[in-house]
């Protein structure tokens, strides 16, 4: 990490975004992921490292930012949550626990000496779930999905002997009880045997032959839990045997309780299943004791678990610390250590993905890592094949770190004679030069759209649910209409209305899902502008930087015309960009670039003669300091300074460590000094903390 380069760590970084998105998507939205759990921890580590030594390159895509994955096509219903479903930080050592105690210390402002009591726990692998209780009754119950939006598994739930319809004894008018649906160690075994012998006894009735390598079988507990619970026939789920663990809750009209312990504790009372582990600890040492003993006993448990969980128990001071973007700040992950295996590197495969980047994956001998079977690992770049030396026959060590594409650790024939793994120099897809841009790692293609890997990729993004969400366009179709020259940009999307009777004539197209989709595209010609940024793809403009950009801009030309203006050198031009939250020299760039390029201006100006995207407009929050800049200076008496630049983010203002002529408001506490005189040579309001508190109060 000391010798990497800035250049270097954004280029990492959005490797990264990339590729744990899509394990996300393959282990949230799909139930088939492709790298262990260990593996995943990884990757989301490796992340936070290098955005806590480069903070400025921290991506609008970043995974520190994103909660599973959103909702992918489904016949279950949608559900919104009424109180989002977060996920967990996690720590890998007893170093990074104190730390955890340490900060939850610092940002309540705690003395050394002030006990901080918290909760233990195993932490159970399987599929978040919330059940909504109403009077006592089970009247909903959904999955996680992105955090916001899950899917109804209602009648599914139902036939969980875990999960009762009614609670027991008297309880609130609402509570949302949330917790892991699994399925045991055993129970996982014996499904998959039965779905073999399934098999077997379905080929022997119809006299085929009887092919086990094409039995569909589940990888490991987790994704039978998510696979089973997941059903639109509940009487399927009915046959899968599914267990249910609480261990938070959500939504409450009343919480029976002033502690973690205390509500878990009713929980179990109400009827349903907790952690036999649960312990409350007075601190450090006997949380790390607890998870000493919980590891210890792992081996002999009969379900997965992958590290113990803390939580603050006090929870007055759960709301006081509050959230950060995906994770509360009052809870940590301890997670056990990865688990490895050897293996041999069969083949070394190159993909093109849709920035052009080669990426080079490893195909290996199948190999058992921590109860998954592991057959792909990410060889990341050019650099990383020959820091490793690898080259197919080679023996290597594989390490399960999540639920992303394993990492490769150690090649144990590094210094065997064979002839060293040529990196291509030319695109595999398109046969146009591959190049490394200078101070990046990652190799190219220079093909742009011209490259069929690229195009298509491209429109796949462009109709994604992040994007123009475009039903009816999903990966098969682009490939099948891109195969037949309909498509070769994103506006030739909304000239498929002259193709009707085209598609009518293709196979498995009736008139009723023909018109359904030039319906979806015809909906999506005024577009909302950030979607539409967001979904052409320009490198380092994330969603959220695309909502930024927008939320200054306004409108397309104007945006369009301020990149080109940086591009060519304008100060002035390149300082209003980098004005933005968000946005820095390499994102400046990027835009620059894109609209540099002759090909992309074409494609452009082609979209937008089919388009009319309107203003682009975000409704301020209801608070008096809703879109200004506060400034936080001097010591603050009734809270850290975390805490109150939390309270600010949340009523709608952005909380800057600097006052300048951009600053609103400014709250200084006794000792204020630099930062208070300048605010009052530029003339700007001041006011003290009680001032602050009655902004936070009236705001509610």
């Amino acid at each position: 990490m000391a010798d990497i380069t800035e250049a270097e760590a954004a280029n990492e970084l959005m490797r990264l975004a990339r590729q744990i998105a899509k394990h996300n998507k393959l282990y949230h939205a799909e139930d088939a992921p492709e790298i262990t759990d260990q593996e995943f921890d990884a990757l989301v580590r490796r992340n936070a490292e290098l955005e806590e030594q480069f903070p400025h390159l921290i991506r609008d895509d970043s995974p520190s930012k994103q909660v599973g994955h959103e909702v992918a096509a489904s016949p279950l219903s949608k559900v919104r949550h009424e109180v989002r479903m977060m996920s967990l930080d996690n720590a890998f050592s007893d170093e990074e626990v104190a730390d955890f105690v340490g900060r939850v210390r610092r940002f309540l402002a705690l003395g050394e000496d002030e006990p901080v009591a918290m909760t233990a726990e195993d932490k159970i692998d399987g599929l978040s779930c919330s059940l909504r209780y109403e009077k006592g009754k089970l009247v909903r119950a959904a999955t996680r999905g992105d955090g916001e939006v899950g899917e109804d598994v209602t009648p599914n739930v139902a036939t969980i002997s875990d999960i009762p319809q009614e609670l027991k004894g008297k309880a609130p008018d609402v509570f949302e009880i949330r917790g892991e649906v699994y399925m045991a160690t055993q129970d996982f075994r014996d499904l998959n045997n039965r779905l073999m012998k399934e098999a077997r006894d379905k080929a022997e009735e119809k006299g085929e032959e009887f092919e086990p390598d094409k039995v569909r079988q589940f990888a490991n507990p987790r994704n039978a839990a998510a696979g089973s619970l997941r059903q639109k026939d509940a009487s399927v789920t009915a046959q899968r045997p599914l267990r249910f663990w609480a261990h938070g809750w959500g939504a409450a009209s009343e919480v029976p309780g002033e502690t973690q312990h205390a509500v878990m504790q009713q929980i179990e009372k109400w009827g349903l299943p907790i952690s036999p582990d649960l312990t409350l600890c007075s601190s450090l040492e006997e949380m790390l004791a607890a998870y000493a003993k919980i590891a210890e006993g792992r081996a002999g448990l009969p379900y997965e678990i992958d590290g113990v969980v803390y939580k603050v128990d006090r929870l007055d001071w759960q709301q006081r610390l509050g959230f950060v973007a995906k994770a509360p700040r009052w809870a940590m992950a301890h997670k056990f250590p990865a688990e490895q295996a050897e293996t041999t590197l069969e083949k070394i495969e190159i993909q093109v993905g849709r920035t052009g980047k080669l990426t080079p994956v490893g195909r290996l001998a199948p190999v058992l890592v921590g109860g998954v079977t592991v057959t792909n690992v990410t060889l990341h770049n050019r650099d990383e094949i020959a820091r490793l030396g690898v080259r197919p026959g080679d023996r290597v060590v594989v390490q399960r770190a999540g639920d992303v594409i394993p990492q490769l650790v150690d090649n144990l024939t590094r210094d065997v004679e064979r002839e060293p793994f040529e990196f291509p120099d030319h695109c595999p897809e398109c046969g146009s030069e591959a190049v490394a841009e200078e101070g990046e790692v990652d190799v190219r293609c220079t093909g742009g759209l011209i490259c069929p890997a690229q195009r298509t990729e491209r429109l796949k993004h462009f109709v994604s649910r992040g994007a123009l969400d475009i039903d009816g366009l999903g990966e098969k179709t682009i490939d099948q209409f891109f195969g037949l020259g309909w498509l070769e940009s994103p506006a030739d999307i909304f000239r498929l209305k002259d193709k009707r009777e085209e598609i009518l004539a293709l196979e498995g197209w009736q008139d009723k899902s023909v018109d359904n989709l030039l319906a979806s595209v015809e909906d999506r010609r005024a577009p909302d502008a950030a979607r539409l940024l967001f979904g052409l793809g320009i490198r380092h403009v994330g969603a959220v930087t695309a909502r930024d950009l927008m939320k200054r801009f306004h409108e397309m030309p104007a945006l369009r015309a301020m990149a080109e203006k940086a591009h060519a050198g304008d100060e002035e031009a390149i300082g209003e960009l980098t004005s933005i939250d968000g946005v820095g020299p390499v994102v400046v760039k990027a835009l620059g670039d894109f609209f540099h390029e002759d090909h992309n201006k074409q494609v452009w100006d082609d979209l937008l003669s089919e388009l009319d995207p309107p203003r682009y407009e975000v409704e301020s929050l209801e608070s008096p300091v809703s879109g200004k800049t506060v400034v936080f200076t001097g010591k603050l008496e009734t809270m850290s300074r975390d805490e109150a630049k939390a309270q600010a983010e949340r009523l709608g203002a952005r909380a800057s460590g600097s006052v300048s002529a951009k600053t609103d408001l400014v709250v200084a506490g006794p000792g204020a000094g630099s930062k208070l005189k300048k605010a009052a040579e530029l003339g700007i309001e001041v006011i003290d903390e009680e001032g602050w508190a009655e902004i936070v109060k009236a705001a509610g």
